[in-house]
């Protein structure tokens, strides 16, 4: 086992510095110029278009809000790549590696609005409202199915599979330490019953469908973040004396002028790339199946509404990891997730908060399963409308959950990261050619904002495109808008 985890390691490192962070950079910073730096200047609009009401769907429901979609694609995002991934990327790659999250953050957010948008653009309708994602812009956008269904079988894979396995293992991590720092000793059958009991209630959710995973995320998500950062907040007020030598040492060490692990300038470019891009998810292809299912007017709103989702999670969430574990002068050089953030947290603040943090994530990773659970879904509709087919996956995604609860946690972290650059490096080279699309939307969009509309679109308004099967020229002409 552990032969093939150096080996995974191995090829994680050559395939992530040499191939994923040079081909994501480049086009981001490609559509960054052609948007207008999209991802910057139109923060404000982003705020605006998260507020909007969902129409009705076909089985008489409401359809999901452009709020609770982004709950759904939230509630991924917000998970351990925030507290366990972010400590992660410190421990391996020192203070430098915030730097360089940051840095991709607000990079990579114009390729978070491209792929957000060719999902709402492709959309297709279902029962509950719309589905959609990178497999369906393959599908109709670049008319290769082929494509489309390597995605999705990635996707299945990494998401709804080693994903869940990463969240149930810290979890179960956070909770083992919880219990060691009151002195006791956790029984050996605790691990399993904990897994269990994650599963029983994963179980109640996601059988319950989309509405019930966004109702779910809609209320925690909020809730949890705000927590987290309160915590965070504190303990930077604690040691506020401290905190600019803390940035100092994010700057410096970023460019390598203070060596503080093996590897020096490249270990934190590497780290802090691979693990923000685990939680923020820009690029990956993730986040815009949870955005195809929103009811909105142009899909232009929903671009803008996910790429706000990558700032509320790299450079709030993120940070306040950061500061957490910087704060308390960690170890270099041991990968020790959640474990160092908790140890963090009660260094600063004592025991208590260790539990309070527990809770957290707790929280975090519980959403996150539900998320991660319902990007496979909605590419196993992709792949066939099959009812026994969805329900197996329903079962195969809650074993899988359980086992990582008991798995090794280093071997479940490095698995995660291959097939998350298997799925990025598909993804990009869909958003390539296609981002050309999606400048075109965002054209129509900014111009409809200048006559002081609502921004409405309907497939007329660039009846050049094809493939595109909602948005249907029925729709009302746009109003004035009453924030214009």
């Amino acid at each position: 086992m552990e032969a093939l985890n150096d080996a995974i390691v191995a090829l994680n490192d050559t395939f992530w510095l040499y191939l994923i962070i040079p081909v994501l950079a480049l086009l981001s910073l490609w559509f960054t110029v052609r948007s207008g730096a999209v991802q910057i200047r139109m923060v404000p609009e982003m705020v605006r278009a998260m507020v909007g009401r969902a129409e009705t769907a076909e089985d008489g429901g409401k359809a999901v809000s452009s709020f609770q979609a982004f709950a759904i694609s939230a509630a991924a995002r917000i998970g351990t790549g925030n507290i366990a991934g972010v400590a992660t990327a410190i421990a391996l790659g020192g203070p430098g590696a915030v730097f360089w999250m940051w840095v991709m953050g607000l990079v990579v957010g114009a390729a978070s609005f491209v792929e957000s948008t060719l999902a709402q653009l492709y959309k297709v309708r279902d029962e509950t409202g719309y589905r959609g994602g990178p497999a369906y812009y393959m599908l109709h956008g670049l008319r290769a199915r082929w494509m489309g269904v390597l995605f999705a079988v990635v996707i299945i894979v990494t998401f709804g599979l080693v994903f869940n396995a990463v969240q149930s293992n810290t979890i179960v991590d956070a909770i083992m330490t919880s219990v060691e720092a009151t002195g006791a000793t956790g029984p050996g059958w605790l691990e399993p019953v904990l897994g269990l009991a994650l599963v029983a209630l994963t179980g109640a959710v996601v059988f319950g469908g989309v509405r019930r995973i966004a109702h779910v995320a809609q209320m925690l998500v909020p809730f949890m973040a705000a927590l987290y950062m309160v915590l965070g907040l504190v303990i930077v007020v604690l040691n506020i004396d401290a905190l600019p030598g803390v940035i100092g040492q994010i700057f410096s060490s970023a460019f390598g002028f203070e060596e503080v692990v093996a590897g020096g300038l490249g270990a934190a470019i590497v780290q802090g790339v691979r693990r923000g891009m685990f939680s923020n998810e820009a690029g990956l292809g993730s986040a815009p199946n949870a955005g195809a299912t929103a009811s909105v007017s142009h899909p232009v709103k929903q671009g803008l509404v996910q790429t706000l989702g990558v700032y509320v999670d790299t450079l709030l969430v993120c940070s306040t990891t950061a500061f957490i574990v910087l704060l308390s002068n960690p170890t270099y050089g041991e990968g020790r997730g959640a474990t160092l953030t908790q140890e963090a947290l009660q260094d600063n603040l004592g025991t208590w908060s260790l539990h309070l943090l527990t809770l957290v994530i707790l929280l975090v990773a519980f959403t996150s399963v539900l998320g991660n659970y319902f990007y496979g879904e909605s590419n196993v509709a992709f792949l066939t409308r099959k009812r026994a087919v969805l329900t197996g996956y329903r079962w195969v995604a809650l074993v899988v959950t359980f086992l990582g609860a008991i798995g090794s946690s280093d071997l479940v972290w490095n698995l995660a990261d291959t097939t998350m650059g298997v799925m990025a490096l598909v993804n990009l080279a869909a958003i390539a050619p296609l981002g050309a699309v999606a400048l075109k939307l965002l054209r129509d969009y900014t111009e409809q904002r200048k006559q002081g509309l609502d921004p409405v679109f309907t497939r007329d308004r660039l009846p050049e495109l094809t493939g595109v099967e909602c948005w249907d020229p029925k729709s009302p002409e746009p109003e004035k808008s009453p924030t214009s």
